[in-house]
């Protein structure tokens, strides 16, 4: 089991900086922050891409075995030191607007259970965004952690599995995504896999004149707004 969070004893290569930024700029195409709920789940001790979208969001929930004392002090987040398989399962239903999973998945020992989670804790027309490494990134990314020392081996040490499109897709069906909102595509050059799930909202409730024949003023009491009293 993981005892620290990544980025927390040893800074970021450039490899490692370079792959965050491709994320980012992935996700920024996906996904509109501004005033809305979002959750990073295995943000990093430093929460890098949350701190560039923080003063667009509403509020910031921030989950990870251990995070920076400035983020715990900042007014619009909710810092919480924990495994996320413990922490997942308390976050209440339909509370969020914006998930967000980078590189975390593939060192879950129950990847599944996460994506269950995710699911229920958006709200309609919320969004989740995933990314993991593939069997294409594999070979790659143990060279550079096991021979080359560019990244910390002690990330590829705790990898559990890797991602193709075709492993990943079915398990987001599995969690409740319907397939017609989900795009899950090869990112970087092949060597992740890239996600974005969508929770359709919920259509507008609309009240129907009354039927011909009805009383005028009960046709009219029935186009009136549903809040209406």
């Amino acid at each position: 089991m993981r005892e620290e969070a990544y980025g927390e004893t040893r800074a970021l290569s450039a490899v490692d900086r370079f792959g965050v930024w491709l994320s980012a700029v992935a996700i920024r195409r996906q996904v509109e922050f501004a005033r809305k709920r979002v959750a990073d789940f295995g943000c990093g001790y430093d929460a890098r891409f949350a701190r560039e979208i923080l003063s667009r969001v509403e509020e910031l929930l921030l989950v990870d075995l251990h995070l920076a004392e400035d983020l715990k002090r900042h007014p619009k987040i909710h810092a919480i030191e924990d495994q996320l398989e413990t922490i997942l399962p308390t976050v209440p239903s339909e509370s969020l607007d914006v998930v967000l999973c980078l590189s975390v998945l593939e060192h879950l020992e129950d990847p599944q259970m996460a994506l269950d989670n995710f699911h229920r804790i958006l709200a309609p027309g919320g969004v989740a965004v995933i990314n993991v490494p593939s069997w294409r990134g594999k070979p790659l990314l143990e060279l550079s952690a096991f021979r080359l020392g560019l990244t910390p081996a002690v990330e590829m040490d705790d990898h559990k599995r890797y991602y193709d499109p075709r492993d990943l897709w079915p398990m987001l069906v599995r969690a409740g995504f319907r397939p017609s909102n989900i795009f899950c595509r090869r990112h970087k050059l092949g060597l992740n896999t890239f996600a974005v799930c969508r929770v359709r909202a919920q259509p507008v409730r609309t009240v129907d004149a009354a039927p011909a024949g009805n009383h005028p003023q009960a046709a009219k009491d029935m186009r009136a707004p549903v809040n209406a009293r």
